[in-house]
C-alpha cells in the first residue's frame, strides 16, 4: 500500500460512513484544485481520524455530484451521475497512483447507494452495497454491487418511488424504504431474498410515516410522522404492540430536529439529535429513559447531518467560519458533564438598527450551543473536554483563519440573520462587501467558505445575509419568493444597502460592494441596477443569469424543472419593472467584474456572454467599466475547480480596489 500524507483540503462535502464505522469518505478540494475523493481511517482506539487523498489518474477532477460509500478496507465505492447514466467505480490505494476499478454502468432516471451492514470487503464476491434506481414508470429497482468486477445483480423491482433506507437486520436482508404512493409516504420493508415488500408503518389513515433510525438488537425505532397533526419525531419498540410515542421535547417550533446517530448503552437507547435553525447547528442527546433533550456544548458552527456512534465516540462532520470542514469526535458523557460553554463580554457592534441574534433555541441550551451576543456577550471559541476535531486544514502561513459571527439585521419585513466577518467593528471597515448566496433555495451557514475567507483575509468586512427566500427560517421565509424572483429578496437587499451605505457615509467611508454567485449573482446585479449610485461602490458576480425566463430558455432539463418549481418563470408586475438584466444593463453604473465557467452545466455561459455583448453595445468599455473573465473548462462550481485560488484572489482584489483591469 502506498504511503500518502493528508491533503490540505479547504472544502469537504458529501460525508458518508462505512457500515462498521471503520472509515468515512467525502469529496474534497484544495485551494487550487478540483474535487477529489478522500478516505478517512477512523481508529477505534481513540487516536485521531486521518484523511488520505484518492486523486484520479491524470489529475482528472471528481464530479461534485458523485455519491460515495467507504468500504471497510479503506477503498471507496463511487457512483458518478451523468444524466441518466450512472457509473459505478471502486477507488483504492495503489503504489504509484489511485486504482480506479470500473464496476458497471446503469441507465435510468436516478440512482443512489446504500452500504450493506454485513460488508467486510475481504471477499470481492460478497456484496458491499445496494443500488436503488428509479425511472419514470414509476418503479424502483434494487441491485447488489460487488467489487469483483461483475456487473450489478438485479434482485428486486417494485412499483412506486422509494426513498430513505434503513436496515432492519445485521445481514443486509431486510431494508426499510419510504414509499411514495397517492401523495402519501409510508414505510415498507423490502426483502432482498424474495424481492417483495410488506407494510411497516401506517400510523394514521392519511399520515406520512417514515422510519428514521433503527437498532436491530433492541428493535428501538425513531420515526417521523404527521399523524399527531404536525410533522414530529417519535419513538417506539417495533413488534411489541406498544403504541408509538411523540414526546413534546422532540418537537421544537421553527427548528429542524435530525436524529443523526443511535447507540444503545446501559441506560437504554441514546440518540444524537442535530438541531438546525438559521445559519448554525446545535447538538443534543435524547434518551427515552430521561424523557428530555440534553444540550451538548459543541463549539459554534455547522454539523453535517450524518454521523456514526461507535466505541471510539460519536463522529460527525463539522465546519465553522474559521475551521474548514473535518470530522469531529465526541465523548458524549464528557460533554454532558462539561456544562455550558463559558462566555465573556465584548464590545457591541456599531448601531445599524442591529440587534444581537439569539440562537432561537428554547429552554436550557439557549445560552450554550449557538453564537450570539445578548448585551454584547458571545461565547469564547474553546473546545470543551469531550470534543476533538481531526483533519481541519490550518492556513498555509501558520496563522489563523478569519472568524465570523451571526448578527440580526433589521429588514423591511422583519429581522434578517447575516454571517458577518470583520469583528465588532465590521461596519467601520475601510471596505465592506454585501455577499448574496446562490440557490435561491439555499442560505449562508456558519461554516468555512473559501471565497468569503479570502475576502476577509484581504481586509474586507463581509456581511452575508439570509434574505427572504433563504432556507432554515421556516416555510414562509423560504417561499416568499416563489413566483417572485427578485421581489421580496431584492427589497431586503436594497433595504440593507441603504442602511449600511448611509451609516458608512456618516463615517466618511465608501459604500458597500456587492458580490453574488449564481442566483445571488442575478440578485446582486438587480440590486446594482436599482440602488442609487451612492449606495454601491462596485459589483462582482460569478455565474449570473439574466432573468428567470432567459435561464429557462437555455438551461438543461433538471435546471428548468427546478426553476419552474420555484416559480422562476413568473414575471413580477410592480413599480420596479421587469427583472431582466438585458433591460437593466444601462443602469449598471458601478465597476463590474463577471466570472463564468465555460462549461457551466447549471447556468449556461451564454448568459454572461450575452450581458457582456449588451454592455459593449451600449458603449461600456471592457477593461475600464467592466471586466469579463471566462474560466476555460470550469463548470458551475468555478470557485472550487482547478485554478480557483486565482479567481478568489481576483475577486478579493477587485472588491477591495474596484479596478476591473
Amino acid at each position: 500500500m502506498a504511503t500518502r500524507t493528508a491533503t490540505q483540503a479547504l472544502r469537504r462535502q458529501n460525508f458518508t460512513f462505512a457500515a462498521d464505522g471503520s472509515h468515512a469518505a467525502c469529496l474534497a478540494s484544495c485551494a487550487d484544485s478540483g474535487w477529489y475523493v478522500e478516505s478517512w481511517r477512523l481508529p477505534q482506539d481513540g487516536t485521531p481520524a486521518a484523511p488520505t487523498a484518492l486523486p484520479l489518474p491524470g489529475n482528472r477532477p471528481e464530479s461534485p455530484r458523485s455519491q460515495l460509500l467507504p468500504l471497510p478496507d479503506g477503498s471507496v465505492l463511487a457512483c458518478r451521475h451523468d444524466g441518466e447514466r450512472h457509473d459505478l467505480v471502486r477507488l483504492s490505494y495503489g503504489e504509484l497512483a489511485t486504482v480506479e476499478q470500473p464496476l458497471g454502468s446503469l441507465r435510468l432516471a436516478g440512482l443512489r447507494l446504500l452500504p450493506l451492514p454485513a460488508a467486510t470487503g475481504a471477499d470481492p464476491r460478497t456484496p458491499v452495497a445496494v443500488a436503488l434506481g428509479s425511472d419514470t414508470r414509476p418503479a424502483t429497482t434494487a441491485w447488489l454491487v460487488r467489487t469483483d468486477g461483475s456487473e450489478p445483480e438485479r434482485v428486486a423491482e417494485i412499483p412506486g418511488l422509494h426513498g430513505g433506507g434503513t436496515w432492519l437486520d445485521h445481514t443486509g436482508t431486510l431494508l426499510a424504504l419510504d414509499r411514495v404512493n397517492a401523495g402519501l409516504v409510508r414505510s415498507v420493508v423490502l426483502d432482498l431474498r424474495t424481492g417483495r415488500t410488506t407494510p411497516l408503518l401506517e400510523i394514521g389513515p392519511q399520515s406520512n410515516d417514515r422510519l428514521v433510525l433503527f437498532d436491530p438488537d433492541s428493535r428501538f425505532a425513531m420515526v417521523r410522522s404527521d399523524a399527531p397533526g404536525t410533522d414530529r419525531l417519535g419513538w417506539g419498540v417495533l413488534g411489541t404492540g406498544e403504541p408509538l410515542r411523540f414526546p413534546e421535547c422532540l418537537h421544537v417550533a421553527g427548528m429542524l430536529l435530525r436524529p443523526v446517530a443511535l447507540r444503545t448503552a446501559a441506560d437504554g437507547p441514546r440518540v444524537a439529535v442535530q438541531i438546525d435553525h438559521g445559519a448554525g447547528s446545535a447538538l443534543a442527546l435524547w434518551r427515552p429513559s430521561a424523557g428530555r433533550l440534553d444540550p451538548l456544548p459543541v463549539p459554534p458552527g455547522r454539523l453535517g447531518a450524518v454521523g456514526h456512534w461507535g466505541g471510539a465516540g460519536l463522529r460527525l462532520p463539522y465546519s465553522s467560519p474559521d475551521h474548514p470542514a473535518a470530522l469531529a469526535t465526541l465523548d458524549v458523557d464528557a460533554l454532558l458533564a462539561h456544562g455550558p460553554l463559558p462566555a465573556v463580554s465584548g464590545p457591541a457592534p456599531l448601531p445599524l438598527q442591529l440587534a444581537p441574534l439569539a440562537s432561537g433555541l428554547p429552554g436550557p441550551w439557549r445560552d450554550t450551543v449557538l453564537p450570539w451576543q445578548p448585551g454584547g456577550v458571545r461565547p469564547v471559541r474553546t473546545e470543551p473536554a469531550g470534543w476533538r476535531l481531526d483533519g481541519s486544514t490550518p492556513p498555509a502561513d501558520g496563522g489563523r483563519w478569519q472568524s465570523a459571527q451571526s448578527l440580526e439585521l433589521a429588514g423591511p419585513a422583519g429581522p434578517l440573520e447575516a454571517v458577518v466577518y470583520g469583528g465588532d467593528a465590521w461596519l467601520s471597515s475601510p471596505h465592506l462587501v454585501l455577499a448574496l448566496h446562490g440557490g435561491p433555495a439555499d442560505a449562508w451557514r456558519l461554516e468555512f467558505d473559501p471565497a468569503l475567507q479570502r475576502m476577509a483575509a484581504e481586509g474586507l468586512a463581509v456581511v452575508a445575509p439570509n434574505q427572504r427566500g433563504s432556507t432554515g427560517y421556516g416555510v414562509a421565509h423560504a417561499l416568499a419568493i416563489r413566483g417572485a424572483w427578485g421581489g421580496p429578496d431584492l427589497e431586503d437587499v436594497l433595504y440593507l444597502l441603504e442602511g449600511i451605505a448611509g451609516q458608512r457615509a456618516a463615517l466618511g467611508l465608501e459604500p458597500p460592494a456587492l458580490f453574488g454567485v449564481s442566483y445571488g449573482a442575478f440578485l446582486a446585479l438587480l440590486a446594482a441596477a436599482h440602488a442609487p449610485v451612492e449606495q454601491v461602490s462596485r459589483c462582482a458576480v460569478v455565474a449570473p443569469f439574466l432573468s428567470g425566463a432567459r435561464l429557462l430558455a437555455e438551461a438543461a432539463p433538471p435546471v428548468r424543472a427546478l426553476a419552474t418549481r420555484l416559480g422562476g418563470d413568473e414575471p413580477i408586475a410592480d413599480a420596479r419593472g421587469p427583472r431582466d438584466l438585458m433591460q437593466l444593463a444601462h443602469r449598471l453604473g458601478a465597476p463590474l467584474l463577471m466570472v463564468h465557467g465555460s462549461r457551466d452545466e447549471v447556468v449556461p455561459v451564454s448568459q454572461s456572454r450575452t450581458l457582456r455583448h449588451e454592455l459593449l453595445r451600449i458603449g461600456r468599455i471592457e477593461g475600464e467599466d467592466f471586466r469579463y473573465v471566462e474560466a476555460t473548462g470550469s463548470g458551475h462550481e468555478v470557485l472550487a475547480d482547478e485554478g480557483a485560488a486565482v479567481l478568489h484572489e481576483l475577486l478579493a482584489a477587485f472588491l477591495r480596489t474596484g479596478r476591473p483591469g
